[in-house]
Order: C-alpha cells, then sequence, then structure tokens
C-alpha cells in the first residue's frame, strides 16, 4: 500500500537541501561550487513555497517560486559573468585568492 505524500516529506527535502546548501557554502573554496550552493538554498525555499502554497489550496506559493526562479537565474548570469571577468584577471575561481578590493 502506498502512503501518500504529505507536506513533512517536502520539508524534510527542502530541509536536506538547505543544510546541503549550507554546507557547500561555508566549507567550499571554488566560486562556482559556491554559486551552486547558493542555487540548491533558493530551492530549497521554493520547495516549502510550493508546499505551503498546496497545502493551503492557493497559487501564491508557486507564483511567488516563480519570482524566486527568475531572481535566480539573473543572480547566475550576473555572478558567472562577474567570475568569467575575475579568471580573465587573476586566472583563478578560488575565492580564497581574489583579493581585488584589497589595498
Amino acid at each position: 500500500m502506498l502512503h501518500p505524500i504529505t507536506p513533512e516529506h517536502y520539508l524534510v527535502l527542502s530541509a536536506a537541501l538547505l543544510l546541503i546548501g549550507t554546507v557547500g557554502i561555508l566549507m567550499r573554496r571554488n566560486a562556482v561550487v559556491i554559486l551552486m550552493s547558493l542555487e540548491l538554498i533558493l530551492n530549497a525555499v521554493n520547495l516549502n513555497l510550493v508546499a505551503f502554497g498546496k497545502q493551503h489550496g492557493n497559487a501564491s506559493g508557486q507564483i511567488f517560486a516563480i519570482f524566486i526562479i527568475t531572481v535566480a537565474v539573473a543572480e547566475a548570469a550576473v555572478g558567472l559573468g562577474i567570475l568569467i571577468a575575475l579568471f580573465r584577471n587573476k586566472e583563478t575561481v578560488l575565492v580564497d585568492e581574489i583579493d581585488l578590493l584589497k589595498w
């Protein structure tokens, strides 16, 4: 017998995505991996919004998730553009070695 998927299942998956994203941001040195971890965190938020919207029977969570996806795409495009420019100048994408703003 199959059990129905409840909002708790979505929350557990969202918490796992949030944990993986947070560990990725705190532990990695590569800027590309940090951006990917940030996307995981945003996807965890989207999953929560959609799950709670479904639980309450309205589409507002899905609408907010679409806005967050739009902002995430713009953030990824700008972030990757900045990383390409930094790689051309410093020849590295390691966050510890990028010190353009230091005197």
